[in-house]
């Protein structure tokens, strides 16, 4: 992997995943769940696909602290020291701010790609080929670049990147300058992005050089930047820990789209269709599950049905359930917990789970 030796890996692992509630809850959120069944949680999966990006020993994992045995006991493959834990929840900015300082004591000459811990890819060898085209033109260019799925419908869910048309790079002629970000839109405004052809959903991934993304932290981010800088000589030492404590302290929150992306003026955007989900809701896993004659996509062992059709049925494998005339439901149990929602309304399990904290306690989320 000598090639390979600049190429690092940062995996943001730090989110609770609260519309997956029950599923995933604040003990253990769905970055550690094998959601889709196949014997691997996604943050393994995450792992695995980044071992054909770059060397075991270039993979970060930035996570809250209260994580840090849960990454190790998913990833025995990696060292404490590439575990990067976050005292507190501070958004992608300072993740990445973190991420930066600790590679450049290793790697001045780092190309990093920044991946989320619980997205879905399906066509995983056009990812390997995609993040490799992105990193190379990084690599030769003060690009940051960020993957941009081509829609397959008019979410109101995801952002979108808006691209000038022409091609900027030779290699690969799917690689465009980004015109604008626009947070989740309505749905008909979600609909004229599909129409226009020049829109993208924003996947939050990103890949860009070291050099360049701190040059954009000291021209975008010069508090955040300033922050992290101070712990020069400290990062890979036993200081750490407690440096890291004191500066989240005084962090602000941002995130590195906010803070960086949308002010940036050397931001592009690679055009990918790599079966990519963000796995976001239950609606999103429903998407990629199979179903069965009546469209349902059923996760346990004895779940009986009956005029029952669209719905998402997530069950403990000793657990009987009989369901009978339900459409387009979300039902779901997880240890002592039970949901049922109609799919259509999932974006208020946000809601869900913040009154059951303030009526029920913690135990429950």
């Amino acid at each position: 992997m000598d090639n390979l030796k600049n190429n690092y890996c940062v995996i943001m692992a730090g989110g609770v995943g609260t519309r997956f509630w029950p599923m995933s809850k604040t003990s253990r959120p769905k970055q550690f769940i094998d959601v889709l069944g196949t014997g691997k949680t996604l943050i393994q999966m995450t792992f695995d696909r980044f071992l054909k990006i770059c060397p075991p020993e270039n993979i970060l994992v930035v996570t809250n602290a209260i994580y840090k045995d849960l990454v190790l006991e998913h990833l025995p493959q990696m060292k404490e020291n590439q575990v990067l834990c976050e005292p507190s929840r501070r958004n992608t900015a300072p993740c990445v701010a973190y991420a930066n300082y600790k590679i450049k004591e290793d790697n001045p000459e780092a190309i990093v790609v920044v991946a989320p811990s619980d997205h879905i890819i399906l066509k995983e060898d056009e990812f390997v080929h995609d993040v490799a085209m992105a990193m190379k033109a990084a690599s030769e260019n003060e690009w940051l670049v960020t993957m941009g799925i081509k829609p397959s419908r008019p979410d109101t869910g995801y952002g979108y990147i808006q691209f000038i048309e022409e091609s900027v790079y030779s290699d690969d002629n799917r690689l465009h300058k980004v015109k604008t970000f626009t947070e989740k839109p309505n749905l008909e405004i979600a609909k004229s992005f599909l129409e226009s052809g020049d829109f993208l959903w924003n996947s939050g991934i990103f890949i860009w050089s070291l050099k360049s993304i701190m040059s954009a932290f000291e021209t975008h981010l010069v508090d955040v930047d300033k922050l992290f800088r101070q712990g020069k000589g400290i990062y890979n030492t036993t200081d750490e820990a407690g440096f890291i404590e004191k500066t989240y302290a005084v962090c602000s929150n941002i995130s590195i789209d906010y803070g960086i992306m949308e002010k940036a003026d050397n931001v592009y955007t690679l055009a990918v269709d790599f079966g990519w989900s963000d796995l976001g809701t239950w609606g999103s896993l429903y998407s990629i599950r199979s179903k069965d004659d009546l469209e349902n996509a059923i996760i346990g062992n004895n779940v009986m049905l009956y005029d029952t059709e669209n719905c998402i049925v997530n069950m403990p494998d000793d657990k009987l359930v009989v369901l009978q005339g339900l459409n387009d439901y979300i039902v779901v149990e997880e240890e002592n917990t039970l949901l049922v929602c109609r799919k259509e309304d999932e974006q208020q399990i946000r809601q869900f789970v913040h009154d059951v904290k303030s009526e029920k306690g913690e135990k429950f989320v």
